[in-house]
């Protein structure tokens, strides 16, 4: 039977027929009850030696509803179900993915390199909460200039609200953002726009209700192991072996029956496999298998850094492509901020560890890591700078601010333009958070709707966990900070799109999509090759960047950035200041445009020196001088010289 199914486990409609297949290895009888259709009624599985069960019902069809009864027990929905209309607790709904109508048959796929990801999560993304409202907002997207969209879980889970990371029905798009088929309508209308759209996965636990796979067998999950949030997945012991099965036809069903690109990977560090080919190998293998010939990529969320998850098979590596920065992030909260702690504590948001970032990814690559009491990382100066994906707001870190305050709020406007003139330009993958790229007003808050027992243990254990920042440690913090249950905190978080036309909003939008703009089409900033990027600290606050666009010098772009004051170099013995042969520095763009709410730039080369304005970036591109500006120049030079030897002859008289 698995040759002739798209999937190892699940409903699949056939010819007149449905076929279903699920594993249940502890149990002796399995009957699959149709709740509607012509075939309506109890049908009894075949138990194959391995422990699954699976049998073709005769009638029945796509959009029949379901659910599996085991050794006479309480119905229970399909672990693999493709769709819950009614959530986790309800009934399967048997789907045909050939029914929906793709558009997209010129589309080859995205690879990470080149790409600029737009972390989106479909309830909050507009008013509506829905794959058909999102779907209409995909042209500004375009616009914007981002090519890659990062979906926030949509695996179903139970509420009417959720982040998505306790999703339980890995297969099932989540029933309140609409039908599968609408989700496939968003992917296909984002491949008219040439926007990619990749997904982001949770492998590594369940949610803590609706999870049903206990039931259907304990083999699902590892004594082994344990994750922070719950029950590590069984990837290594003992009946691993259809467990990883039903991962990797996850990972698969989600590029081949969506025409996803690729999928993000929620907290590897908790994906335990001790055996000698890695799930996380197997998983890329699956994704670009699923793809058939169009380009995908795989990022990670990996708390301890580790370089060996996207180095090459051949090289001892697992051969996937992209790995989440927190370095980065943290680096800059610091410098936009000024406060240290709690897992900030390590970085000092200085100079030398913005241009490290540029040039190598991971400041901590082995070094102790004071806040952990333990070294961190693992080298990965061999990784290229588009391995790396770069961020200063994600759903997590706008969260964990205590207040859902957005960065541009806790900053200073000078500040927030510069910073993202560094994250949109830098070598790295940027990734922005939805609202980022017009500074919207929306909180972004950490929002559940559990029942009231775990919903009670959720606000306790999120006070907890703010709490190793000294500024929300302190008592009632709990009741300050917003309950992840109720639904007002939920729709404070949902962005208000029209404050992208208006004002300072407008201005935020204005700065982003220009900087994108010159992202793609200035060499220098597309140029995502080891060593095209080196860099200086100028002062306490101030560095910069030169890219390097091959071998005509002219062609180099200077990225002054300053965090501080205004800065005056009236000497400057730093190299990669110096101009190409024959040319000056003319500034192309400045953070401090009136058309991005700034005040205006002067030029930063000038004859008495380099003058980097204070709170604000700025790119400079060779220009050449004409004869008459060298004789300038040398006018200049005698003038200093007369200046200076009246200056030795006052202090001799």
């Amino acid at each position: 039977m698995g040759g002739q199914r798209r999937l190892p486990v699940g409903a699949e409609a056939r010819n007149g027929c449905a076929h279903f297949r699920v594993w249940a290895p502890d149990h002796g009888r399995v009957v699959v009850i149709l709740e509607s259709g012509r075939a309506a009624g109890d049908h009894l599985l075949e138990r194959e030696p391995d422990g699954h069960f699976s049998g073709a019902i005769t009638g029945a069809a796509a959009g029949d509803l379901y659910r599996y009864r085991l050794d006479g027990g309480p119905p229970l929905p399909d672990p693999a179900s493709r769709f819950q209309p009614n959530g986790p607790r309800g009934p399967s709904r048997v789907v045909d993915p050939a029914d929906f109508g793709w558009t997209d048959a010129g589309w080859k796929g995205v690879g990470l390199r080149g790409q600029v990801i737009y972390e989106l999560h479909v309830g909050t993304f507009t008013r509506e909460g829905t794959w058909a409202a999102a779907t209409r907002e995909l042209p500004y997207l375009a616009e914007l200039g981002v090519t890659v969209i990062e979906l926030i879980p949509v695996a179903d889970f139970p509420g009417r609200f959720g982040w998505g990371y306790d999703g339980v029905c890995l297969f099932a798009p989540y029933h309140g953002y609409g039908e599968p088929d609408d989700m496939r309508r968003f992917v296909d209308a984002a491949h008219a726009l040439g926007l990619g759209v990749i997904h982001d996965v949770v492998y590594n636990h369940l949610g803590p209700r609706g999870n049903v796979l206990a039931q259907y067998t304990p083999s699902y999950f590892s004594e082994r192991y344990h994750t922070e949030w719950g029950s590590a997945m069984n990837f290594d012991g003992p009946n691993s072996g259809p467990v990883r099965q039903f991962y990797l036809a996850n990972a698969g069903y989600w590029i081949d029956e969506f025409h996803l690109d690729g999928l993000r990977l929620d907290a590897t560090q908790s994906i335990f496999d001790s055996s000698d080919d890695h799930i996380l190998r197997q998983i890329g293998e699956r994704v670009r298998a699923a793809a058939r010939g169009r380009a995908t990529f795989v990022i990670n969320e990996n708390e301890p850094q580790l370089a060996k998850i996207v180095r090459p098979v051949d090289r001892g590596g697992y051969g996937l492509d992209g790995l989440w920065n927190d370095d980065f992030h943290h680096s800059a909260m610091v410098a936009l901020t000024g406060r240290s702690e709690a897992y900030y504590s390590d970085h000092r948001g200085g100079p030398q560890e913005f241009i490290s970032a540029a040039k190598y990814g991971y400041l901590f690559q082995g070094q102790r890591y004071s806040w952990q009491e333990q070294r961190r990382g693992t080298p990965a100066l061999d990784l290229d700078p588009w391995q790396f994906v770069n961020f200063v707001q994600n759903h997590d870190q706008v969260a964990n601010s205590g207040s859902g305050l957005r960065c541009h709020a806790l900053s200073s406007p000078g500040r927030f333009r510069a910073m993202t003139a560094l994250l949109l330009l830098a070598p790295g993958t940027p990734m922005l958070f939805q609202g980022q790229e017009f500074a919207s007003s929306s909180p972004f808050f950490y929002f559940a709707d559990h029942e009231r027992d775990i919903a009670a243990e959720v606000k306790t254990g999120r006070a907890e966990f703010l709490s190793q920042f000294r500024r929300l440690d302190r008592p009632g913090v709990a009741d300050e900070v917003p309950d992840p249950a109720d639904p007002e905190t939920f729709e404070r978080s949902k962005l208000d799109h029209r404050e992208r036309a208006r004002g300072y909003h407008a201005a935020v939008f204005r700065l982003h999509q220009d900087l994108l703009k010159l992202r793609r089409s200035d060499p220098a900033f597309a140029n995502q090759e080891r060593r095209s990027v080196d860099g200086a600290v100028l002062g306490p606050s101030a560095f910069l960047l030169r890219f390097f666009a091959g071998t005509d010098a002219r062609n180099d772009r200077l990225l002054l950035v300053n965090f501080g004051p205004d800065l005056h170099l009236d000497a400057a013995p730093e190299p990669l200041l110096a101009p190409p042969d024959g040319c000056g520095w003319k500034t192309v763009w400045s953070s401090e445009d009136r058309r991005y709410g700034g005040e205006g730039a002067p030029p930063a080369e000038t004859l008495d020196g380099w003058r980097v304005m204070g709170e604000a970036a700025a790119v400079l591109a060779p220009e050449l001088l004409p004869q008459r500006e060298e004789s300038d120049h040398t006018r200049a030079s005698a003038r200093v010289k007369e200046r200076r030897r009246n200056e030795r002859t006052r202090l001799t008289e």
